[in-house]
């Protein structure tokens, strides 16, 4: 590192912003010899903070992820451009508008202090109107309950598959983030398939709800089963179990399996961990002492707030979702930008406590990878006795569920299972419209145990894998009927228009 200061003092360094490295695109960077000394400075500061974590002989690769995390907090929070006189284009800004982006970046400032727990906004969310922007592809409510209201949604097409699916999201995140802006849906896209589409929308608990647990939500996902069965006649039914969605889909699958009832006819898992072996960044928060604290707070609290959940991960990614915003809303002076997943990302929920709890036992000792240690609706966990075929996603550059991880869930799972690998991060993975042409994606490798050698023998396409994942759904939805004329049945008549009441709740 001194060596390459040295370099630097003289004028004679190459080092060089990694590609996408935002943060230095100001030409004064590569014009000013004294601010592009200040930034080879933060380079080569950053590349030795990197190196050591990296060679630091850790047995235990959650040290190692808790290594490269503050590696990575560090390195981030002393980047030049987090300060007015640092950054050559918030200076500029404020002399051109003759210091008034100073002023509405202390507003912002102020504003998160009192209302955003101290973080900068990522998004205007004023730009979108849920049920107008957002959450619009025409549906109803045909059932509720305390837990959760189930919405159908209305057929595109003349003709539908036979065999209905329900979508079952994450209990820390509202449904329709798979149901963005039109163009963006999944749900909307699934339709347009012909498929007859449920969707879940859980209820965002309060501290009321405090011994909601997994048991609670599942027996939630097979009321809204039977009415499913009900209102489309249909006795098999294929589920999407999305994220943490998918934890919860696992264990209605094993009850299912342990009990002998066979309505699943095939189920889908978009970036879920089930095998929590593979190193991941956010095993560095395996640490027993900050494992009780979290379980003490939620429990005190009765949920897990979502302003705290959102931080946590917020923080997993502090360049993107700390850094980049406090240069924009402070420094520069402007609203953040609207973007359709940011607000959905800012629209939290609440998680309850028994819930948390368990989420946490799942996190640090993997019960739901070792058959009997965990118990849900009398069943025993084994995950190996769900015979269904199975559809299960990950993303390559995925920080929360990495894609090797997901690889291995596919394994746990006793039926045939197709795994399909996007070129996108977690969020990016499930919306992936079709159209992008930067959009790639692996499947047809053979499972083995080994990712890396799945990889080299899958085949990589251009396109978004829904595409894939609509074939393999249709090849498991029964023949084509007529659409239903109207929503709902006898017996579950429409409650409401989408997207329900539910996701109007707020943390």
């Amino acid at each position: 590192m001194a060596s390459e200061l040295g370099r630097v003092a003289v004028g004679r360094s190459e080092l060089e912003p990694a590609k996408g490295d935002r943060r230095f695109t100001d030409p004064t960077w590569n014009d000013n010899p004294a601010y592009r000394r200040i930034m080879q400075a933060y380079l080569a500061t950053c590349d030795c903070a990197a190196e050591i974590a990296e060679d630091l002989d850790l047995p235990d690769w959650r040290d190692r992820e808790r290594a490269r995390f503050v590696a990575t907090v560090l390195a981030s929070a002393l980047a030049p451009t987090n300060s007015l006189a640092g950054n050559p284009a918030a200076l500029k800004r404020a002399f051109e508008t003759g210091g008034a982006s100073l002023v509405r970046g202390t507003r912002h400032l102020v504003d998160d202090l009192r209302h955003n727990g101290g973080l900068p906004r990522q998004v205007n969310r004023t730009a979108f109107t849920v049920g107008k922007d957002i959450a619009v592809t025409p549906g109803a409510v045909v059932y509720r309950d305390e837990v959760l209201e189930l919405l159908q949604y209305r057929p595109s097409t003349e003709q539908v598959r036979r065999t209905p699916i329900v979508i079952v999201p994450p209990q820390i995140n509202k449904y329709y983030f798979m149901d963005l802006a039109p163009g963006r849906s999944l749900i909307e896209f699934a339709v347009g398939r012909g498929q007859q589409v449920f969707a879940i929308s859980w209820r965002n608990p309060s501290r009321v709800q405090r011994d909601w647990d997994l048991e609670t939500y599942a027996a939630a996902i097979l009321a809204s089963l039977d009415a499913v069965a009900a209102i489309t006649r249909s006795e098999l039914v294929n589920l999407f179990g999305l994220c943490a969605g998918g934890i919860t889909t696992a264990v209605v699958l094993n009850h299912l399996a342990a009990i002998g009832d066979h309505r699943v006819s095939a189920a889908s898992f978009g970036v879920t961990l089930l095998d929590w072996t593979t190193p991941a960044a956010v095993g560095m928060l395996s640490v027993p002492a900050l494992l009780k604290l979290a379980r003490w707070r939620s429990r005190s609290a009765g949920m897990l707030d979502s302003r705290t959940l959102g931080s946590v991960f917020a923080w997993m990614r502090p360049n993107d979702l700390i850094w980049n915003y406090v240069v924009n809303n402070y420094l520069l002076g402007k609203d953040p930008p609207p973007f359709d997943i940011l607000a959905w990302n800012s629209d939290g929920t609440n998680l309850p406590a028994a819930l948390h709890r368990q989420f946490l036992e799942i996190f640090a000792d993997n019960t739901l990878a070792h058959p009997g240690e965990m118990t849900v609706l009398g069943a025993p966990v084994d995950l190996s006795r769900v015979e269904v075929d199975t559809y299960v996603t990950g993303g390559t550059t995925d920080h929360l569920t990495p894609w090797k991880g997901c690889f291995a869930s596919a394994h746990l799972l006793g039926g045939t299972s197709t795994f399909v690998l996007a070129n996108t991060g977690h969020i990016q993975t499930l919306v992936c419209p079709p159209g992008n042409p930067k959009s790639r994606y692996w499947a047809g490798g053979e499972l083995t145990d080994d990712p890396e050698a799945w990889r080299t023998s899958a085949i990589e396409h251009t396109g978004s894998w829904w595409e894939h994942w609509a074939d393999w759904i249709e090849a498991r939805s029964g023949e084509l009927k007529r659409a239903p004329a109207q929503l709902g049945g006898q017996h579950h008549p429409p409650l409401a228009d989408a997207p329900g009441s539910y996701v109007f709740e707020q943390a």
